[in-house]
């Protein structure tokens, strides 16, 4: 019985869908975590998420900012919230369990842990050196030519901004994990990385304000985190703060995991 993770999977592109349809546990107990970016399509998003559910005895999901996307051609027109909160019903009924629901409890080796599925996106605060507001930062990313396609395509209806939706969305979290048991450690899993280090290697570091958010810094201390899971960078691997592995377990674009010496095997074992 293990946990195991993955992200990234862009479906849309035939190599990673050929990946994702070989996906299978080595356990009839085995549980997935699926840490955002499925396909930018709801219809994409909703297939792979039911072909997995069928595969492995529990999978819980969290959005990515691709899974949000409002393209052109997307028979499904909702924005922002309404967007988000379609998926989740709909990943629902496939017995996929989302931010919106109680955190179910893994009972594995190394147990048991609250999984807890996360919906937190950025807020602008991880910004270039010398910007100090998210208008200076998006100032410097606009010069360099290095814009997240998320100014276009992610919109965060009904919110102001997607800075204020992400304020929403750890007011709700907050509230959710400090309800947990003082006792019960968890495993946190979230599209964006809950602490900066990660993205100190970006090629271009002005992209870093896309990818999270300064207030989730201390979570993997104040909730007890066992593991923290996260995905977006395309960078998998594992690094430690104050002693708990912060792993990205992207599949990433075809481009990026093609020539690497080892091709990707699968999801990444979280526990035991």
């Amino acid at each position: 019985m293990g946990l195991f993770a993955i992200s990234d999977l862009h479906v849309r592109h035939e190599a990673n869908r050929a990946f994702t349809e070989a996906l299978s546990p080595a356990s009839a107990e085995d549980w997935l975590l699926v840490a955002g970016d499925v396909a930018d399509t709801a219809d994409e998003v909703i297939a792979t998420m039911g072909a997995l559910a069928a595969r492995f005895a529990t999978v819980v999901w969290v959005p990515g900012n691709h899974d949000l996307w409002t393209l052109p051609a997307d028979p499904v027109r909702l924005r922002g919230q309404e967007r988000y909160l379609y998926l989740v019903e709909r990943l629902r009924a496939l017995g996929v369990y989302t931010p919106q629901d109680p955190y179910p409890v893994w009972r594995g080796p190394d147990g048991p842990v609250a999984v807890a599925p996360l919906f937190i996106g950025y807020d602008h605060t991880f910004r270039p050196e010398g910007a100090r507001t998210k208008e200076e930062a998006l100032a410097v990313a606009h010069a360099s030519g290095v814009v997240c396609t998320d100014e276009y395509l992610l919109h965060p209806d009904p919110y102001p901004g997607r800075d204020a939706w992400c304020r929403a969305r750890l007011e709700y979290t907050r509230a959710r994990l400090d309800a947990l048991g003082p006792d019960l450690p968890t495993v946190l899993v979230n599209h964006y990385p809950l602490v900066r280090e990660p993205t100190r290697i970006l090629r271009h570091p002005e992209f870093a304000q896309w990818c999270g958010t300064e207030e989730t810094a201390d979570w993997h201390l104040r909730y007890r985190a066992r593991a923290v899971v996260y995905g977006h960078l395309h960078i998998p691997r594992t690094i430690t703060v104050d002693g708990v592995p912060h792993t990205e377990v992207s599949l990433g674009y075809p481009r990026e995991w093609q020539p690497r010496p080892e091709p990707p095997r699968g999801p990444r074992r979280i526990l035991p």
